[in-house]
């Protein structure tokens, strides 16, 4: 049977060369990204409550937390810390947990904590530790330009930014926060008749959107509502405060409104230039060398930024891996023109053809493995690949060899082939084993390093069995049609 498949050198071609063009349609299109996308099995919750004690922040906002949070399922061991002005609780779960049903359940035990909190203090934010989410680009916008200026130019860019679908989110550093500052004249609030507390209550009063109800004839019923949020400067100042039979006390008699910016608790510059830092961080598993492209794309033909703001792109994490890239493309190359004059030395000219056909083609059909594996190509799974072209040709060497040596015998190319296949399939397979077996035990390794490492033995397992599938298969269809080197063996 296996002898039949061996001698349909039609069949095994056409596979041959479908695996070829779908290996490398994989390879460029698998995610391509620096350091490998594993989930950190941590939680951390921010609890801020402006101006508490660390001893009053232990006692009214950790350690409820701390006692709520206890009974997660999978949860390892939680650190707490207090501090002036708030605290953390630190969740540590077993590696490999589930990290959606964990912020999910983290999330639901803390709302149900959060009436047990002081009123004043704030929301409590939950924060997932996520390499994912450190940023891959950074995007200075700089300019002897007045800040407000940059914060347009910047806000607008970051919109257009968080179109692209690959973009988990934009963050601006350096940005100025705008706020409405409403200063009131205490003589004038006195003179009045009025304190403080009327002005304050007012302005929150008179930004509503108030519901009134619903208004309904023969066409159906339709939602009244009487808008009421301020939307402009003027809506502002006529803010009424008091009312008399024949005058109207507003916020612009009492005060006066400016439209600001909150003040600065940090800086950002560009070669000395005032600057807003925009930090992309791109979606898990998406390719990090088009997401940039594509970035880098929109930022230069944005029409939006002016000639005199100059934007500079820094942090690029995609220089990296694209040099990885080059470097092994450069590797496969070398070490395939290597083994051929290795091999073209010891067994001559086809030999060595028949067994440099394995790096690349093993390659390729590796990436269609990996595939299946949901895996990136990153750092670790770069290294393995490098570490496996002095790897993946024994068992080529093996069955070519044998082909020249029962060549001498009188036997045909045909047939030579099919038996050298054939006698040589349990000692290459076990050879093959051998070096899996060392690495398979990788998969199972425990913990953040299990993970990191997990790409490696997967790796290998994919090249290697690939190499196993050309050594067995493709490897000898294609030496019935080129032959060996039995000719270039007598003459010696």
């Amino acid at each position: 049977m296996f002898n039949k498949f061996l001698k349909s050198s039609k069949l095994i071609l056409t596979i041959l060369f479908f695996f070829i063009v779908f290996g490398f349609y994989q390879y460029n299109t698998l995610p391509k990204e620096s350091d490998p996308d594993i989930s950190l099995p941590v939680i951390y919750i921010l609890l801020a409550h402006k101006g508490i004690s660390p001893e009053d922040s232990e006692r009214l906002l950790v350690k409820p937390v701390e006692k709520e949070l206890k009974n997660i399922e999978g949860l390892k061991k939680i650190n707490s810390t207090a501090y002036q002005g708030g605290g953390n609780v630190v969740l540590e779960f077993d590696a490999g947990f589930d990290s959606e049903k964990a912020i999910s359940d983290t999330r639901e035990k803390v709302d149900m904590i959060k009436n047990k909190l002081p009123s004043d203090a704030e929301e409590p934010r939950i924060l997932e530790v996520n390499l994912s989410r450190f940023p891959v680009l950074a995007i200075a916008i700089s300019g002897e330009v007045d800040l407000r200026t940059l914060d347009i130019i910047a806000k607008k860019l970051k919109e257009d930014i968080e179109t692209i679908s690959e973009v988990l989110e934009v963050k601006a550093l350096g940005e100025n926060e705008r706020i409405i500052e409403i200063i009131v004249n205490p003589r004038i609030v006195e003179t009045y008749g009025l304190t403080n507390k009327d002005v304050i209550s007012s302005i929150a009063k008179s930004n509503f959107m108030v519901a009134a109800g619903t208004l309904s004839n023969e066409k159906g019923s339709f939602n009244v509502q009487v808008p009421s949020l301020i939307e402009n400067r003027k809506d502002l100042l006529n803010i009424p405060i008091k009312a008399s039979s024949d005058s109207v006390i507003t916020l612009g008699d009492v005060a006066e409104v400016r439209d600001t910016f909150r003040e600065k608790v940090g800086y950002a510059r560009n070669n000395g230039e005032p600057a807003i830092i925009l930090e992309v961080s791109k979606r898990t598993g998406e390719n990090i060398i088009n997401v940039i492209e594509k970035i880098k794309k929109l930022v230069v033909q944005n029409k939006s930024v002016p000639d005199f703001v100059r934007l500079d792109f820094f942090q690029d994490e995609s220089e990296k891996i694209v040099s990885m890239v080059n470097d092994l493309e450069n590797n496969v190359i070398l070490a395939t023109l290597i083994v051929f004059l290795v091999i073209y030395a010891f067994m001559g000219k086809k030999s060595s053809f028949l067994v440099s056909l394995s790096i690349p083609f093993s390659f390729l059909m590796s990436m269609i493995i990996l595939s299946f594996f949901n895996v990136t190509i990153n750092v670790v799974v770069l290294f393995a690949l490098i570490l496996s072209v002095g790897i993946l040709i024994d068992g080529a060497i093996i069955v070519v060899e044998y082909a020249n040596r029962r060549s001498y015998e009188g036997l045909n190319k045909k047939e030579v082939f099919v038996l050298s296949a054939r006698q040589m399939s349990i000692p290459v397979i076990a050879s093959t084993s051998t070096t899996l077996a060392a690495f398979f035990p990788l998969i199972f390794w425990p913990g953040i390093a299990g993970e990191f490492m997990f790409f490696l033995p997967v790796t290998l397992l994919a090249v290697l069995t690939s190499s196993l599938t050309m050594a067995l298969i493709f490897i000898p269809v294609v030496g019935q049609i080129i032959g060996n080197d039995k000719e270039v063996s007598q003459k010696k």
